[in-house]
């Protein structure tokens, strides 16, 4: 259970001499409570024997007793609630505000789904002290409270149907799910929750044997690219190859044509030009036209 927190006004720990926090504080008979050194100086400079705040008039001067117990509690108040609430109690971006605050609203720390209702620390401590409230079902700041609220009955969601498969109020017990199987929301979550954790087991399994079967579709494919790759480059070498045999006679026989072209005897240039013509149609490379 959350520490209780004490808030209280600053004008029950002030002096009324020095208008601040009680410093050293000591009592009067009539039950006023001022600085040790404010009271001993106003005592010091007036000629009436009188209380301060309440005028009430003394017929001896009292003796001044120091309130130890006051002086340990302004020191703990010093520390918490006589000190402005910092900036992180108050609600920022994202945070569920107190739907008690006036003004500025602090962030709350509990939503009651009972209440259907967001509290602040001060305002949630009747949550916590009171017979009539101390059995509420406190939750986490919630800022999706109305979801939780039954539609027709504006009842909190309390009981799952399991007949029809849905949340339903109290009310809805007896108005439109008479004889259906019901349970409670924790014991339905406990069922979906084991399903949902096979589905993602299942799930999980077929995602693995899917990916593998990319995988091993990913290998073949590779394989028969690279099968096609090799017979696609083994047929261009061979093409590439019977391009070289025919550049390489080309140039032979331009070779033997410039230096027929270049004889004088007459029956050599008809003897071999016959011979250069039946090689050419022999391998169907075209010699020289007439």
């Amino acid at each position: 259970m959350a520490e209780a927190q004490m808030f209280v006004s600053q004008d029950e720990f002030t002096c009324s001499l020095c208008e601040d926090t009680l410093t050293d504080p000591v009592s009067i008979p009539c039950g006023h409570n001022f600085c040790l050194k404010c009271l001993t100086n106003y005592r010091d400079q007036s000629q009436e024997c009188s209380c301060h705040k309440c005028r009430h008039t003394f017929t001896t001067r009292p003796d001044l007793r120091r309130n130890n117990l006051l002086n340990e509690v302004i020191k703990k108040l010093k520390k918490t609630t006589l000190s402005s609430p910092p900036p992180q109690n108050y609600a920022g971006p994202g945070d569920v505000e107190c739907d008690f605050c006036t003004g500025e609203k602090f962030r709350a720390v509990k939503s009651c789904l009972t209440c259907m209702a967001s509290y602040c620390q001060t305002h949630l401590q009747p949550h916590y002290e009171g017979d009539a409230l101390k059995h509420h079902k406190l939750v986490d700041p919630d800022r999706n409270l109305k979801e939780k609220l039954c539609e027709k009955h504006q009842k909190s969601l309390e009981i799952f149907c399991k007949t029809d498969d849905s949340c339903i109020c109290v009310m809805c017990v007896v108005s439109g799910h008479k004889n259906h199987e019901m349970v409670e929301l924790e014991t339905e979550r406990e069922e979906k929750q084991m399903s949902v954790v096979r589905e993602v087991e299942e799930n999980e399994k077929s995602f693995t044997a899917l990916m593998r079967c990319i995988e091993e579709a990913h290998r073949k494919l590779t394989e028969r690219i690279r099968e096609q790759e090799k017979r696609e480059i083994e047929k261009a070498e061979g093409v590439m190859e019977q391009l070289e045999k025919e550049i390489e006679e080309l140039k032979r026989r331009e070779a033997e044509l410039k230096e027929l072209s270049e004889t004088k005897d007459h029956l050599h240039f008809l003897q071999v030009r016959a011979t250069l013509h039946r090689e050419s149609d022999q391998t169907g490379v075209c010699g020289t036209s007439e």
